[in-house]
């Protein structure tokens, strides 16, 4: 259709690009806010539990790298978990094995956040978490962990089939600011001498460092939350830099 004459045509207007930056600290802020509601720890329930279960896959693929056994790990419902390894690798080794399940729920969420940069590739994205789940529950050894590992895994590949690019990015944008923020939630935790699991009480893991190493628990408690501090920015730094 030609336009009428003195009349300039209208062009179609493109949509506003979306600042990563912006998008990304959205996220983040959206996970704080809702872990301050009265119901904020349900509406984010399976996605702690992720959390928990990238922790514990964090003690037993750093036993592997130092030379031990991963047997197993559980994953209870009120969102604890306990690693089953075992060798006798060394003291410092020891003590790498408590610190890479502190880190690695940080290290895995920055890493969903710079992989999810692009929407392009978020469906492949998905597929590989979801077939990364499926692999995990070859290690986990209770029933609810098993049930909610391949629940877990069916949503993700549903969300890779049906939900559209923006959505599915969100999906795993959200998931990886959880995983990075769960050593903020758990806190508390970093600076105790145990906790309890399955019901009963086990050394935490900044404990098992001060066993290990030297200095008091609360010292390794402050050097492990100042990692996961940095290794978010990084994930950060790196997810929205121009490409």
């Amino acid at each position: 259709m030609s336009a009428l004459p003195g009349i300039p045509p209208r062009l179609p207007v493109a949509a506003a690009p979306e600042h990563p930056l912006r998008a990304l600290l959205g996220v983040l802020m959206l996970i704080v806010v809702i872990w301050q509601l009265p119901h904020g720890q349900a509406i984010l329930y399976p996605f702690s539990l992720l959390a928990t279960c990238a922790h514990e896959l964090g003690h037993g693929l750093t036993a592997l790298l130092v030379g031990a056994e991963f047997h197993s790990f559980v994953l209870y419902a009120d969102g604890t978990g306990m690693a089953t390894w075992q060798g006798s690798p060394g003291r410092l080794a020891t003590a790498l094995v408590a610190a890479g399940g502190l880190l690695a729920p940080s290290i895995g969420g920055s890493l969903l956040l710079i992989l999810a940069r692009s929407t392009r590739q978020t469906r492949l994205l998905l597929w590989l978490v979801a077939g990364s789940l499926l692999v995990v529950v070859w290690w986990t050894r209770n029933p609810f962990g098993i049930i909610f590992l391949l629940a877990c895994a069916v949503f993700f590949a549903i969300a890779a089939l049906w939900l559209s690019d923006r959505s599915a990015a969100f999906i795993l944008r959200l998931t990886g600011a959880v995983l990075c923020l769960s050593w903020f939630q758990h806190l508390d935790y970093m600076f105790s001498a145990s906790a309890s699991v399955g019901g009963m009480d086990h050394p935490s893991d900044t404990a098992v460092i001060a066993r290990e190493l030297w200095l008091p628990y609360w010292f390794w408690g402050g050097v492990i939350a100042t990692m996961s501090l940095a290794v978010l920015t990084f994930g950060l730094w790196v997810a929205t830099r121009p490409r």
